[in-house]
């Protein structure tokens, strides 16, 4: 980036960062994020310094950007913890203090070197986990109500295996499509601001580790503490780049994963759930492959339910008996619009 660009986001921010501060309730995140917007204006005049030895000229006056205008409005309206991506990628610092698991909430905070990245270790284990059962979830009812649907309108089993083919392929591809670019989103605001710290730990060091120590300082660390811990970090370059990821951006690159692992999990785990309405007509060899499909459709629905109790706590007989429910109404709609459109198969 040039120095006008970088003088310009350090400006942008800088407004961004007071207007956090206005919306923030608790004393403590107002007072850090007020210091941030001043630490952002002190880096402008680096950066202001740095044009005007270059012989370029510096705007007498701070346009703000239309996207700044935007966040600026979203700001006011939902809320910074709303909103934290966008502000991540707006370059506004300090965002880990919206995160679960921070001070009073049973986080402890660092108190040295080691303790920083260590009490990241094991998060997000059973992400792929929960997202398995999703996509199994999503599969399973959307292709099962889509089936249900064709079989209220016609008495062909051929027809009705095609679609649901179909309704299989087409829902598993945009769903690994969906993910993928979701990953690789989440990926490139990854990339882009770590390559923003890289440029701004190689031309001010002690500042970001000013920055770095008034996030912990607002999180209940003794400022020479903080200050402490902050330029020690800032010793090893990569070891400071992944905690100001975490720290300033609120981003755990471990959490990131491949967006092509992403979307290949997530394709998998939809047309594992949408080809079990599909069995019957598949293997089956029964009169009225239909039924069988709504009694599989609705034993595994029961099955799915049971699993997500594993994330919500609930009983795993009402988890089940919730998900049938919900599974099965949409299977009588989508039958009852079917019938109504055609020739009922029963």
């Amino acid at each position: 980036m040039s120095y006008q660009e970088n003088w310009n986001e350090e400006k942008q921010s800088a407004v961004l960062y007071r207007l956090v501060a206005a919306k923030e309730h608790d004393e403590e995140k107002s007072k850090m994020f007020i210091a941030l917007a001043r630490a952002a204006e002190e880096q402008a005049c680096i950066w202001e310094k740095k044009i005007r030895v270059e012989g370029g000229t510096v705007p007498g006056e701070n346009k703000l950007t239309i996207r700044t205008r935007i966040v600026s409005w979203l700001i006011k309206v939902l809320g910074p913890r709303a909103i934290r991506p966008v502000l991540a990628a707006m370059k506004v610092r300090g965002l880990s203090v919206y995160s679960a698991g921070m001070l009073g909430e049973g986080h402890a905070m660092p108190t040295s070197v080691e303790e920083v990245g260590h009490r990241h270790a094991g998060f997000g284990g059973g992400g792929n986990l929960r997202a398995a059962v999703f996509g199994i979830s999503d599969g399973l009812v959307s292709n099962a109500s889509l089936v249900m649907g064709v079989a209220g309108a016609t008495h062909n089993p051929k027809m009705i295996l095609m679609t649901g083919i179909a309704g299989m392929v087409a829902g598993a591809a945009s769903m690994a499509a969906g993910e993928y670019v979701s990953v690789r989103s989440q990926r490139e605001l990854y990339e882009y601001q770590i390559r923003l710290e890289r440029e701004e730990l190689e031309q001010y060091p002690e500042e970001e580790a000013e920055e770095l120590a008034l996030i912990y300082n607002a999180r209940g660390v003794e400022m020479g503490r903080a200050r402490r811990v902050a330029t020690d970090l800032l010793k090893d370059p990569e070891h400071a780049l992944d905690t100001l990821a975490r720290e300033e951006l609120g981003l755990n690159p471990d959490d990131l994963g491949s967006p092509v692992s992403a979307a290949s999990f997530s394709f998998f785990s939809f047309s594992l759930g949408a080809v079990i309405p599909l069995l019957p007509f598949l293997y089956g060899s029964a009169a009225y492959p239909v039924v069988y499909t709504a009694l599989v459709t609705l034993i595994s629905l029961y099955g799915v339910g049971a699993l997500l109790s594993l994330f919500t706590g609930r009983s795993a007989a009402k988890s089940g008996v919730r998900m049938m429910l919900i599974g099965g109404s949409a299977g009588i709609v989508t039958y009852a619009i079917g019938t109504a459109l055609g020739v009922s198969l029963l």
